[in-house]
């Protein structure tokens, strides 16, 4: 039994990795780990004087996110941990990765509608996370 890690961030995209991860979950018996970052990059070009905390605000849709993908996992007989992270994507993914021992890591496939990961850019992190990590990724 392994570790299946599926990073998530809500959309339809992320529901098509949800599901792959769930399904290789029940085919294998691995645990499931889900993953939503915070990446509050976006403030740092923010004019705004008043700020309010945007960041937890964020962290809480984050956590409502992974609320749902485990509610998802638990209609089809998948128990599954949750992970809500503040920091950037990339980095974050990899340390959760090496944290929860993951064998496998699916990411979603990007939709067109200003994704985080351009396709190309999605599938240079896959490669630059299986080399690092040693983990294989799938995209859905």
């Amino acid at each position: 039994m392994g570790t299946i890690l599926c990073a998530t961030r809500g959309g339809e995209a992320s529901q098509a990795a949800q599901d792959a991860a769930i399904d290789i979950a029940l085919r294998t018996g691995s645990r499931l780990v889900f993953l939503y970052v915070v990446d509050l990059s976006f403030l740092e070009r923010a004019q705004a004087q008043h700020i309010v905390d945007v960041g937890g605000e964020v962290a809480r849709m984050g956590q409502f996110l992974l609320t749902m993908a485990k509610e998802r996992a638990k209609a089809r007989g998948v128990e599954a941990k949750t992970i809500c992270r503040k920091g950037k994507p990339r980095e974050e993914i990899k340390r959760a990765v090496k944290e929860e021992g993951a064998d496998v890591v699916v990411l979603g496939r990007p939709s067109g509608k200003g994704d985080f990961f351009p396709e190309e850019a999605l599938y240079a992190f896959a490669q630059e996370l299986e080399q690092e990590t040693g983990a294989e990724v799938v995209i859905a």
